[in-house]
C-alpha cells in the first residue's frame, strides 16, 4: 500500500501557498500563487473570497504534476486570521473579505467596550472580526441583514472544498466571539455585534476531522479527509515545532508578532496582549502583536529608490556593521505605518522619524527602520511578560529572517537567543499539514519534530548600553506621535 500525503494549504494575504509533505515530514512540492489587496478607502482593506478560491485551483494544478498528488490522503488548512467572511442562504458572498489590517470599524471597536475582554481574550480592536459586523450593521444594513455566515478566511477554502460551514478553536479565538478558556461561542459578545450564534460556523479542533472532499475537477480523491485546520501564526507554530509551554516565535512577515505558548489562557488586555488557542487542544498561546513588520523595509527600500531591500541592508551593513555601537546622530523610527496593536491598541498611530539631518542617508535611515520594529517588538514583548509568559529563546519566521543583520540587532534588542529555521517561509503550510495527518489518526510523532536550525544569534552586551539608551528615546516620542491624530486621522469614507 502506498504511504499517504498531506496537502497542506495556507492561504495567505498577498500569497496562497500549498504542499504536499509525506509521514516523514520531508515536503515533496510546493506552489505558490500571488493574491493582490484592494483598498477603496484610506483604512479599508478587502479581498475577493473568489480570489482565494482560484489561487487555491491554481496551486494544486501546479502540484498534480508530482506523482505524490495521488496518495494525498487528508487536507489541512491555514490562513490570515480576523477576516469577515460574508454568506448569504445560498453560501453566496455578500460583500468583499474584510481583512485583518482593515481599520474601519475603530468607533465600533470602542463601542462594544471591555466588559468581557477577559473572557474573549483580547480587547476590541478594529482590525478583530467582531467590530467589523457592527460597521456593517451600521453602514451597511442591506448587506448586514442577508447574513446567514460569517467565516474565516480559510474557512471559505473548506467550504468550496466540502461545502461545510465549520471553523476551528484558533481562528474563531481570533474573531472576539469566542470564550477562550472554554473554547466554546460566547453568545453576549456575538449578540452585541447584532448576530447570533446560529450565523457562526460549528467548530472542532484543529487536528480534528471537520470535512471530506466534495468538490471536483481537483484531481483528488473523493472523501478526503480535512482537518479544521488554524489561523496562521498557531498553524505555522505547530510547523516549527512549538507547541509546549515556553516555547516562543517572532513573525516578522507583512506584520509582526511575538508569540508565547502556554498551558492556559494567559492575556492581558489592558496592555492590548492577545490570548488565543492554540491549534492544538489544551494549549492556549500569548501574543503581542505590530501591524507593520517587514513591510517597513520594504517601504523605506522604495522611499530610498534602492533596487531592492537587499541592497539596502548590504549597505547598512558596510557603514555600520553589527558589532559596532551606531553613533547618536543615528535617527529614531516609529514603526506604526498601519497604527499598532500592541501596546498601544492605536489603528490611527501613525509612524515616523526623528533626528534627521542633511548628513543623513539612505543606510542610516534603513538602520532606523530595523531599530524602530526592534523597538517595536520589545514594546510588545514587555506586554506579553506582563500577562505571566515566559520565553527563553525565539524562533525567528518570516521574510524579516532572511537577513542576519536584523536577527542579530533583534537578538541584541531583546536580549534573548534568536534562532532561524531552514524552509522557514513554509512553516504554516507544513503545520497545515500534520494537523491534516492528524485527522486521519496519523503523525502524532511529527508534532515533537521542529525544523532544522539555520543559525543562531545571541545578545551581545556590549551593545546594551547604547541600544537601550536609543530605546528610551524612542518611547518618549511617543506622545508626539498621539498628538498627531487630529492631523492625519483619515476622513471617514462612505459605504459604497
Amino acid at each position: 500500500m502506498s504511504s499517504p500525503v498531506s496537502l497542506g494549504i495556507d492561504l495567505g494575504t498577498s500569497e496562497l501557498k500549498a504542499i504536499l509533505m509525506d509521514l516523514d515530514g520531508v515536503v515533496l512540492a510546493h506552489a505558490g500563487v500571488r493574491l493582490s489587496v484592494s483598498r477603496r478607502h484610506n483604512g479599508w482593506s478587502e479581498q475577493a473570497p473568489q480570489d482565494w478560491w482560484l489561487a487555491c485551483v491554481q496551486a494544486l494544478e501546479q502540484l498534480r504534476a508530482h506523482e505524490a498528488f495521488t496518495r494525498v490522503a487528508c487536507i489541512g488548512l491555514s490562513g490570515q486570521m480576523h477576516g469577515a467572511v460574508l454568506l448569504g442562504k445560498d453560501d453566496r458572498v455578500l460583500y468583499p473579505a474584510i481583512l485583518w489590517d482593515d481599520s474601519r470599524a475603530v468607533a465600533e471597536a470602542e463601542q462594544l467596550g471591555s466588559e468581557f475582554a477577559e473572557v474573549t481574550g483580547s480587547l476590541p480592536m478594529a482590525g478583530l472580526t467582531a467590530p467589523k459586523l457592527l460597521w456593517l450593521q451600521q453602514h451597511e444594513p442591506d448587506v448586514f441583514a442577508a447574513i446567514d455566515c460569517v467565516l474565516s478566511p480559510k474557512d471559505y477554502l473548506r467550504l468550496r472544498l466540502s461545502g461545510e460551514r465549520i471553523s476551528e478553536m484558533s481562528d474563531a479565538a481570533g474573531t472576539l466571539w469566542l470564550d477562550v478558556a472554554q473554547r466554546e461561542w460566547f453568545t453576549p459578545m456575538v449578540r452585541a455585534t447584532g448576530l447570533v450564534p446560529q450565523q457562526l460556523p460549528r467548530l472542532v479542533e484543529g487536528g480534528a476531522a471537520s470535512a471530506v472532499l466534495t468538490a471536483g475537477d481537483l484531481g483528488l480523491a473523493p472523501g478526503v479527509v480535512i482537518a479544521g485546520g488554524g489561523g496562521d501564526n498557531p498553524v505555522a507554530a505547530v510547523g516549527m515545532g512549538a507547541i509546549n509551554a515556553g516555547d516562543g516565535f517572532i513573525t516578522l512577515g507583512t506584520s509582526a508578532a511575538v508569540v508565547a505558548i502556554t498551558d492556559h489562557a494567559a492575556g492581558n488586555p489592558g496592555g492590548a496582549v492577545h490570548s488565543f488557542c492554540h491549534a492544538l487542544p489544551r494549549r492556549w498561546y500569548t501574543m503581542g502583536a505590530m501591524l507593520a513588520g517587514a513591510s517597513c523595509l520594504r517601504w523605506v527600500t522604495r522611499l530610498t529608490g534602492m533596487p531592492d531591500e537587499q541592497a539596502l541592508l548590504d549597505q547598512i551593513q558596510a557603514q555600520w556593521p553589527i558589532e559596532q555601537p551606531v553613533p547618536p546622530e543615528m535617527p529614531l523610527f516609529l514603526p506604526y505605518l498601519a497604527g499598532e496593536r500592541t501596546p498601544h491598541n492605536d489603528p490611527l498611530l501613525r509612524g515616523g522619524f526623528m533626528g534627521l539631518g542633511h548628513d543623513c542617508t539612505a543606510a542610516m535611515l534603513g538602520y532606523a527602520v530595523l531599530e524602530g520594529v526592534g523597538f517595536g517588538l520589545l514594546d510588545a514583548w514587555h506586554a506579553v511578560q506582563s500577562a505571566g509568559a515566559h520565553v527563553e529563546r525565539f524562533t525567528l519566521v518570516g521574510g524579516g529572517a532572511r537577513s542576519e543583520y536584523w536577527a542579530q540587532l533583534l537578538a541584541n534588542i531583546l536580549q534573548r537567543e534568536v534562532f532561524t529555521l531552514r524552509g522557514s517561509e513554509l512553516s504554516a503550510c507544513i503545520g497545515a499539514a500534520k494537523l491534516g495527518f492528524l485527522a486521519i489518526g496519523q503523525g502524532d510523532r511529527l508534532l515533537e519534530t521542529g525544523m532544522p536550525v539555520k543559525a543562531r544569534y545571541w545578545p551581545d552586551l556590549t551593545q546594551q548600553p547604547r541600544l537601550n539608551a536609543r530605546y528610551r528615546q524612542f518611547q518618549g516620542l511617543l506622545a508626539a506621535a498621539k498628538g498627531l491624530h487630529a492631523v492625519s486621522q483619515p476622513r471617514a469614507a462612505s459605504a459604497v
